[in-house]
């Protein structure tokens, strides 16, 4: 349920209070009496419907959001604690990716759950209409445009061995940290763009940043920046890609970023700094935020 939820809503906040309504329903409805022949199905429609229904919502409000939008980072542990198969692991971890979340945003609610549902989850489309509410047909045809525009927005699927990810993102972390200009511009793909989500609230680049020599200055700008200032790096694992939380001197959360890696370089980062999507990890350091006007 959390699943389905974030992957539709890109956020763990909004995700939980979803999980927890459905749930709710479930409780209200054996209670009075109705007969419920699968409690996982009924849930799943449930979620699905109510992360459609907040989705219509949320397109209005994210209209109005200041600079680039990214999903709340959800840190290693937060889901699908269960251990798939290999195989199976790399389908799930690249439907968690920033990129791909970003990339969901192009669709509309409906169009977005009938893709997770067939895409990700592998749901039959008799059972996506019972879910969606939509004929089987009808379900047929949005699952095909949807994919025809992920298809066309993907910029390539990054395929990587979680060794390799791992290796080449302690690489990247350990050259920006140590200043080392040379390692950096090594483990950065030639056309790198990195992006930052500041909500408005942090200071963040206004828009993306392209290009290798581009992006190392400026991640080399806020080690510095970063070590003036105590702060300090923990790799972790970011929407199923390698990435790192930086914390301040007193160990809270200034900013989460996720790293997506192809054959054996950085092609994009993206950084969460926005302190309403980082509560979910702990305190919150005003490190990062934007300073007011005088």
């Amino acid at each position: 349920m959390f699943s389905i939820a974030y992957r539709m809503t890109g956020s763990v906040s909004d995700a939980e209070d979803i999980v927890q309504e459905a749930f709710l329903r479930l409780t209200r409805a054996l209670r009075d009496g109705t007969v419920i022949e699968s409690p996982k199905a009924f849930l799943a429609t449930v979620t699905t419907r109510l992360a459609i229904t907040h989705q219509t919502s949320a397109r209005v409000r994210r209209e109005s959001y200041v600079g680039p939008w990214l999903p709340e980072p959800l840190v290693a542990g937060l889901v699908d604690n269960a251990e798939p198969d290999p195989a199976e692991h790399a389908e799930l971890s690249d439907s968690l990716s920033m990129a791909f979340l970003v990339l969901l945003e192009s669709l509309g609610p409906a169009e977005r759950a009938v893709f997770l549902l067939r895409e990700v989850f592998g749901y039959e489309y008799a059972d996506i209409a019972e879910t969606t509410g939509k004929s089987e047909q009808n379900c047929r045809q949005i699952f095909a445009r949807a994919r025809r525009r992920i298809d066309e927005g993907r910029r390539a699927r990054f395929e990587a061995s979680r060794a390799e990810s791992e290796e080449v993102a302690r690489r990247f972390f350990a050259a920006v940290q140590g200043g080392d200009m040379g390692n950096l511009l090594q483990v950065l793909a030639p056309d790198v763009v990195t992006v930052g989500d500041g909500g408005g609230k942090a200071a963040v680049l206004s828009t993306p940043l392209h290009g290798a020599q581009r992006v190392a200055r400026f991640w080399l700008g806020l080690a510095r920046r970063g070590q003036h200032e105590g702060a300090q790096m923990e790799l972790t694992w970011v929407n199923g890609r390698p990435g790192v939380i930086a914390r301040d001197g007193a160990g809270r959360v200034a900013a989460v970023a996720a790293l997506d890696i192809a054959d054996g370089q950085v092609r994009s980062i993206q950084t969460v700094v926005n302190p309403d999507k980082l509560h979910h990890l702990g305190p919150v350091s005003a490190m990062a935020l934007r300073q007011p006007r005088s």
